[in-house]
C-alpha cells in the first residue's frame, strides 16, 4: 500500500450491507443472516469483508443489519468491538429502526444508507465504499479509492468475470475505453456476454466507491423519486451509467495474493453446495484461499476454548483426520476424518467415519456413524450408527440433499425422525 492509497483510506468509510436473507442457503439462514454464517472453520462470512477494510486500512464502518440480525450483532459485538475513538475507529451497527418514517425495513440497498445519512455525516467521511457483507475474498480497498479519486468517476464498481450461466444473480456491465461502464444491467434474465467470450459475463461484485457529498446526492434524488426501488443495482449505477460518469475495477487490480494462491479468489456462497464446496476446498493440498496469511488476516471472534484434541489408538478406534482441518476444543475420539472441516467444539466419536463433513460449531457425531458430503449445522447430534450419503432417496426423504448431492442436517430435521 502506498502513502497516497493510505492516505486516502484514512479519509474513507467502508458501509457494510449486511440485511441479506440468503434464502438460498435453505435452513442454514433459518436463525442468522446470510452475513452471519459460518465458514472456515472459526470466521463468519461477513469477517471477510470488514478485514479487508480493516487491512485496507479504513477504520471507519458502518453495519446496517436487518433479516435475523441477532447472532450477526452479537458476533459484532464480541469480535469487533476493539476500535477505539480516540483512534478515530468506530464501527457502528445500524438496524433498520423507523429513522425517517414509520416503516421498519429498509426499501433497498440504496435506501439502507438514505435512513442513516444523518450518522455518516456525523463522522464526515470523503469517500464511502459500500460493500456487501455476504461474499468470501481477500482485496485492498484502498487501491480501488485511489483509482475512483484519479479517474474522477462519479462511481467506481468493483468487477469480476463469472460463468454466462452464473451472471443471472449479479449486476451485468459492458465496459469501454479507460474502464468506462457503457451499460448496466442488474439480474438479467439473458446476461449479455463479454465480447469475444460467450461463455463469460463481467459481474459487479456489489463494490461501489462515491465521493461521499455526491453519493449524499444522489440518495436523495433517489428517495424523491416514487418509480425508484432504492437499490444500487437497480437505480442507482443504472443512472450513473446513462448519465455519469461510471467506470469499472476489475477485482484483479486490488486482489490480495498470500503465499500460496496463484489467482483471485471470489465466491458467493449462496448455496449449500457453493458453500460446502468453498469450505472443503480449504483442505486442499493448496488451497485457493490462503486464510494462512498473516500478512492479511481475517479477523473475528476468538473463542477462549482449549487445542483440538485426537484419542485412542487402537486398529478400527484411532482418532485420526487427513486433508482436513480441525479447530479448537474440538475432541476427535477414535474416528476417522477425511477431507472435513470442523468448527469450534465439535466432537466425533469412535468408530466413526466421515468424508467432505463441514460440522459448524459444537456439533456432535455419534459413535458408529458415516457421514459422506454432509453439512452440518451448529449443535446437531448425530445419533449413534447414522449413515448419510450412501442412499440418495433415503437421504432426501430425511434432510435437505442439494442438486450437487450434498445433505444439510439441523437438529429439528433430526428431532421428525424421533
Amino acid at each position: 500500500m502506498d502513502n497516497e492509497s493510505q492516505r486516502l483510506a484514512q479519509q474513507s468509510m467502508a458501509f457494510v450491507l449486511a440485511g441479506g436473507r440468503g434464502s438460498r442457503l435453505q435452513e442454514l439462514t433459518d436463525i442468522r443472516a446470510k452475513p452471519a454464517v459460518y465458514f472456515g472453520g472459526k470466521s463468519r462470512i461477513i469477517d471477510f469483508a470488514l478485514s479487508n477494510a480493516m487491512n485496507s486500512g479504513i477504520r471507519r464502518t458502518c453495519v446496517a443489519t436487518q433479516y435475523k440480525a441477532h447472532s450477526l450483532i452479537r458476533h459484532l459485538q464480541r469480535g469487533w468491538s476493539f476500535f477505539r475513538a480516540e483512534r478515530n475507529e468506530s464501527l457502528d451497527i445500524l438496524p433498520a429502526s423507523q429513522r425517517l418514517d414509520q416503516e421498519n425495513w429498509y426499501k433497498g440497498t440504496a435506501d439502507a444508507v438514505t435512513q442513516n445519512i444523518d450518522i455518516i455525516e456525523g463522522y464526515a467521511p470523503k469517500y464511502i465504499v459500500i460493500l456487501a457483507g455476504d461474499h468470501i475474498y481477500k482485496q485492498d480497498y484502498s487501491l480501488m479509492i485511489k483509482q475512483h479519486v484519479e479517474s474522477g468517476a462519479d462511481v467506481t464498481v468493483g468487477c469480476i468475470e463469472v460463468p454466462l450461466e452464473e451472471a443471472k444473480g449479479y449486476g451485468v456491465m459492458a465496459v469501454g475505453d479507460n474502464d468506462r461502464i457503457l451499460d448496466f444491467v442488474e439480474k438479467p434474465s439473458q446476461p449479455p456476454h463479454m465480447p469475444g467470450d460467450p461463455t463469460r459475463a463481467l459481474a459487479s461484485m456489489g463494490i461501489y466507491v462515491f465521493e461521499t457529498q455526491m453519493l449524499f446526492k444522489l440518495l436523495q434524488e433517489d428517495a424523491a423519486d416514487k418509480n425508484s426501488s432504492n437499490d444500487f443495482g437497480h437505480d442507482i449505477i443504472p443512472k450513473l451509467v446513462k448519465g455519469g460518469k461510471a467506470v469499472a475495477h476489475p477485482f484483479g487490480r486490488s486482489c490480495v495474493l498470500g503465499g500460496l494462491e496463484k489467482a483471485p479468489y471470489w465466491r458467493d456462497v449462496g448455496t449449500v453446495d457453493a458453500f460446502w464446496q468453498a469450505n472443503i476446498d480449504l483442505t486442499d493440498f493448496q488451497p485457493e484461499l490462503d486464510i494462512y496469511d498473516n500478512a492479511w488476516p481475517i479477523w473475528t471472534n476468538q473463542e477462549l476454548v482449549p487445542p483440538a484434541k485426537f484419542i485412542h489408538n487402537e486398529e478400527g478406534r484411532r482418532g485420526n483426520a487427513v486433508s482436513s482441518m480441525v479447530s479448537g476444543g474440538c475432541i476427535i475420539s477414535g474416528s476417522q476424518l477425511e477431507r472435513c472441516l470442523f468448527f469450534t467444539g465439535v466432537r466425533s466419536h469412535s468408530y466413526s467415519t466421515l468424508e467432505g463433513v463441514v460440522a459448524l460449531p459444537y456439533a456432535e457425531i455419534g459413535r458408529r456413524a458415516k457421514l459422506t458430503n454432509v453439512v452440518l449445522d451448529r449443535g446437531v447430534k448425530i445419533p449413534e450408527g447414522m449413515v448419510v450419503g450412501e442412499d440418495p432417496e433415503l437421504d432426501a426423504k430425511r434432510f435437505r440433499r442439494t442438486e450437487g448431492g450434498v445433505c444439510l442436517i439441523t437438529q429439528s430435521m433430526l428431532n421428525k425422525l424421533d
